[in-house]
């Protein structure tokens, strides 16, 4: 590993010490929380939309979760808005790790693509394209 790894290590650091977009927003166009019952990750994702219903215009995030998970989220908030609704959806893992810009060892992996996972469902669920059970809404 050289000065690179070391220089997105600090950056995940920082985005964990000092996340960005954190907090939530008022009337956002969907909300959506997910988490990661192997390590107790949590987030909530808040996303608002540009008038035309497809580009995302903001984004924010809270939850509690290791340095990984945050600091994804928070790397995240700052990468979406300007993306349309159908590019969050075509996110993968690999532009998660790609963002982190370092290895991820596949027990954390979980932890790096949480926020991603959240934010993508949350749109699903806003469009129609999946149902969310009632039980879960309650």
């Amino acid at each position: 590993m050289g000065l690179g790894s070391d220089m997105y290590r600090q950056q995940i650091l920082d985005h964990y010490k000092n996340p960005r977009n954190h907090g939530t927003i008022e009337d956002p166009t969907f909300s959506h929380v997910g988490e990661n019952p192997s390590c107790g990750d949590t987030i909530r994702m808040d996303v608002r939309l540009a008038d035309d219903g497809e580009t995302i215009e903001f984004v924010s995030f809270t939850g509690d979760g290791c340095a990984i998970s945050q600091a994804s989220a928070s790397m995240l908030t700052q990468q979406l808005p300007g993306m349309t609704l159908d590019e969050l959806d075509a996110m993968d893992r690999d532009d998660v790790t790609d963002m982190l810009g370092v290895e991820i060892s596949p027990m954390r992996i979980k932890c790096a693509v949480l926020a991603e996972k959240v934010a993508q469902d949350g749109a699903k669920i806003h469009t129609g394209e999946i149902e969310i059970e009632k039980t879960q809404t309650e």
